[in-house]
């Protein structure tokens, strides 16, 4: 028997095996555990894959690059193989693109206008022209953008080219435009809850043309639409609109809804075994955890009010961080409350856990880590970049991407960076 002695060079150029995402619908795709594909992350529930992420860090510690972001935005970054992709606007030009930088160095590669002009209707001031996170399926990229009084769905290639773009809805603006879409098999999902008539509409992720719609209720929402598989089915679960539904992702159908939370609602959804989970803020304030299998039972509510961030499920608690900065851990299956603790600052990103911690990034550029305990909350570590974080971090490959803002919006300084944290 020969052996084929290869020269170690050669391995240089071999990818390495990284394992498939453990996601429901994605089998095909080309992303792996080492990416972080879409909002929310490689399972659409914050929760990362076990790596050695840095803790700590500043402008001059744990740094490996920092990139400049021309315009303004508050999607999250998605990372999917050796590419970064954000959403990001310019409020000069008033031009919606798609940007992309090498993971390695931080690079910029390409920037792809998707849009211009066309921003009508009024926006929060906590909002921007583009809060949507692109997703990817690792062959193209999707993104949502609210122009020219309509939700717009775009394709794109990893080198930049617009592949396809159709209306995925009309749209009568409230507040803004800050919902993800979600891929499932070969479709891309995206919703469009608004004041005029909503609608949850799948389209062929390869050709653009439309799968499905569903009507929803006439009432402004923000939440993404997330897909688990609960109580032995794919769910597409939405909160917001009075309700909490649950779709067939492949055709629509709706399954169940349940009136719980509230009109408008901005974080996804989250679950724990046959739970859901979500959280609202107008007209009233409501946590609610809902079973998922048709029953139209809530089994437990909360008058805390959790609004933009998303929450998080581990072991058996709910935790999340409010907009105001209260911290919380709740038995998931009980609604007790384990813990509460007051953390400096304002938030709309949400939670991310890697192993046994939980990062949250304040609005004032500190990004918190904590242990995922209901024993108690213990702070591990407390860390500065910038003056604003208003997306939440990716983490993937043993590295944190963190899209940042320096400088002072009022003197019009502010200026954003893509952050590259952990070892160079």
């Amino acid at each position: 028997m020969r052996i084929l002695l290869l020269p170690l060079s050669l391995f240089l150029f071999l990818p390495l095996y990284a394992a498939p995402i453990n996601a429901p619908g994605v089998e095909s795709y080309k992303v792996t555990q080492d990416d972080w594909p879409w909002w929310r992350g490689p399972q659409r529930d914050g929760h990362a894959y076990d790596q050695e992420a840095p803790t700590e860090w500043s402008e001059t510690k744990n740094i490996a690059w920092k990139s400049a972001i021309l315009g303004r935005g508050h999607g999250s970054p998605i990372v999917v193989g050796n590419r970064i992709f954000l959403a990001t606007a310019d409020e000069t030009a008033k031009t919606q693109s798609v940007i992309a930088y090498n993971r390695s160095n931080g690079k910029s590669l390409w920037s792809t206008q998707v849009h211009q002009e066309g921003w009508q209707g009024r926006i929060h001031k906590r909002n921007t022209q583009a809060s949507s996170t692109l997703a990817s399926d690792g062959e193209h990229l999707f993104s949502v953008f609210m122009h020219d009084a309509a939700i717009w769905l775009s394709a794109l290639s990893f080198d930049g080219e617009l592949l396809w773009q159709v209306k995925a809805s009309d749209f009568v603006s409230h507040w803004g435009y800050s919902t993800s879409p979600v891929l499932y098999d070969n479709l891309i999902i995206v919703a469009s809850d608004h004041k005029g008539g909503g609608n949850l509409t799948a389209f062929d992720r390869v050709s653009g043309e439309q799968r499905w719609n569903v009507k929803r209720p006439a009432i402004p929402n923000y939440a993404s639409p997330v897909i688990y598989s609960i109580d032995g089915r794919d769910q597409l679960v939405l909160p917001g609109c009075e309700m909490m539904a649950s779709y067939d992702p492949a055709t629509g159908e709706e399954l169940w809804s349940t009136e719980a939370t509230t009109q408008e609602t901005v974080g996804s959804a989250v679950v724990h075994k046959n739970l859901v989970f979500a959280s609202g803020g107008y007209p009233k304030n409501e946590t609610a955890a809902v079973v998922a299998d048709g029953s139209g039972e809530i089994l437990w509510t909360s008058p805390i009010r959790v609004y933009a961030p998303s929450m998080l499920t581990h072991d058996g608690y709910l935790y999340t961080v409010a907009d105001t900065g209260l911290a919380h851990c709740w038995n998931a299956e009980t609604g007790d409350l384990e813990w509460r603790e007051k953390i400096k600052g304002d938030f709309s990103s949400s939670l991310v856990r890697v192993g046994n911690l939980l990062y949250a990034s304040s609005e004032q550029g500190t990004t918190y880590v904590f242990k995922a305990s209901p024993e108690k909350f213990e702070l591990v570590a407390e860390n500065q970049l910038g003056s604003e974080i208003w997306s939440t971090p990716a983490i993937c490959g043993d590295r944190i991407y963190l899209r940042v803002a320096h400088g002072d919006t009022e003197t019009e300084s502010r200026e954003e960076f893509l952050y590259a944290i952990g070892a160079e």
